[in-house]
Formats: C-alpha cells, structure tokens, sequence
C-alpha cells in the first residue's frame, strides 16, 4: 500500500510540473482556431468555442509560407545530412584508427564547444559574403556542416562496438568505408536518430544567422516569416499563433515518433 501511494504522488508530481511545459504548446494551437474577439477577452479563453480557420489561410496571405517553409526544409535536411556524415566520420577515426596525440586532438576538437556560436558569427559572415554566397543556399548551410557535439555522442555509442568484429572484418577484406556503412552505422541507429533529431531542430530553429545572410522575402526561412508577421496584421493575435502552430509541427512530430531513439542515443555508453 506504501508503495502504492509513493507511486501515486511521484506520478501526481510529474503531471503538476507537465502543465506548464505543455501549456503554452497547446495555447499555441488552441489559439490558432480562435476568432480574433476570443483571443482578447479577460480573463483568457482557454477552449475555442468554434474550429475556424480564418487565421490559418491570412497566415498564408501575409507571408510567401510555402517558400519559407521550403528553404527552412532545405536548410535543415542538408545541416542534418552534413552533419550525420562528418560526424560519423570523426567519430570512426576517433575510435578505429590509431594515430598521434588522438586523445589530444579529441579534447581540442570538444573544445569548440565552449565557443559561443555569436562569437563566430562575424568571421563566418564576412568569409561567407566574401566567397559571393550572401543570399543563398549554400551560405545558410555551409558553416554548419560539422559539429563537435554529434561526433562526441557518436563516439560513445561507437565505443561500445565490439574491437574484435572489426579486426574479423579487417581480415576478410572489407575496408573502413564499408565497414562503417554496412555493419557500424547499421548497429548505431538509435545514436544517428538522437544526432539528426537534434541537428535538425536545431537548425529548424535557427533566426539570426539565416537572418543576416537573406536579403530577400524567396531566400527567407519559415522563423523570419513567423517575426515578419508581427508587421503583416498586428490587430489579431491569432496570426501570431497560427503562425508557431504551423512552424512547430515538423519539430513536435519528430520528438513524438523519435523520443526513444533520443533517449536510447543520448544514453549509449553509459553503462557497459
């Protein structure tokens, strides 16, 4: 019965402390359904009385949406492919291959990740426009290519492959390449998911470096549409809301339907 109890109360905890981190999502798509009156009434409406749509096709009106969700698309498939393959890479040279001062070049390559991204910002911009690709795909793209913190999460999943299956690779022939794409990233499913799941809200996410390096409305991504809206019809909030509703869904289906390769990723190599 004591059990039964402590059960309840840690349960009933976490339910208390669910709310406010769910609340502000589900006032997000609540809101988006709610006529501009509801959404200015005091105290606020927290049920719409009607699922109307009217917010949802003005979003599209004010803003290129599609456009801008497109190259948010773009934008984020490629960091996230980019940045799977140079991962996987550093992280299979790290483990596999022996060479000099390894342990050294490791801890300099984690390093990096105490540089904060707005001190970089500058020298990448100014190396960006100075190759001519302001304004383009490739300038939103190309200084995210590789990131310290996959190749480390890597790393500690690709630590935990049995040595001894690679020498029995070694010895039939098969060479790192294939190696590494038919039998090692195969096994590491669960660590790829957790990276890309990350690399790509990450990216998804991102405002001001897609917003120093667009100059016009066919370039922007969907978070300078979202900021651009605040402009477009500032009497009804239900823009405002429509408008994270529609950004947010990519995102909230990927945590959905990849939390447990997240967990499982983000775990691997903590216990033997």
């Amino acid at each position: 019965m004591r059990a039964v109890i402590g059960r309840v109360s840690v349960y009933g905890v976490l339910l208390i402390a669910l709310v406010p981190v769910l609340f502000p999502v589900y006032y997000v798509f609540a809101g988006t359904f709610m006529a501009p009156r509801e959404l200015a009434t005091f105290p606020p409406q927290l049920v719409p009385t009607s699922l109307g749509l009217d917010s949802v096709r003005k979003v599209f009106d004010a803003v290129p949406l599609m456009r801008m969700y497109g190259n948010s698309v773009v934008m984020a498939g490629v960091i996230t492919l980019a940045q799977l393959l140079t991962s996987a890479l550093a992280a299979y040279a790290f483990v596999f291959l022996r060479f000099r001062f390894s342990a050294v070049v490791f801890a300099l390559f984690l390093s990096t990740l105490m540089v904060p991204a707005e001190a970089i910002f500058i020298p990448n911009y100014l190396t960006i426009s100075g190759w001519g690709l302001h304004n383009s795909y490739l300038g939103l793209v190309l200084p995210f290519f590789a990131y310290a913190f996959g190749t480390f999460l890597l790393r500690q999943s690709f630590k935990q492959f049995p040595t001894e299956l690679r020498d029995a690779a070694r010895v039939d022939g098969m060479g790192h390449l294939r190696f590494m794409w038919t039998v090692l990233l195969p096994l590491n499913k669960p660590a790829l998911s957790a990276v890309g799941v990350y690399v790509f809200i990450s990216s998804w996410n991102m405002y001001f470096w897609p917003l120093i390096m667009t100059r016009t409305t066919e370039m922007q991504t969907l978070q300078i549409g979202l900021n651009s809206l605040k402009n477009a019809e500032s009497a009804n909030p239900g823009l405002w809301l429509a408008g994270a509703a529609l950004s947010v869904l990519p995102t909230l289906a990927l945590v959905i339907f990849g939390q447990r390769f997240i967990v499982r990723g983000l775990t691997a190599g903590a216990v033997k």
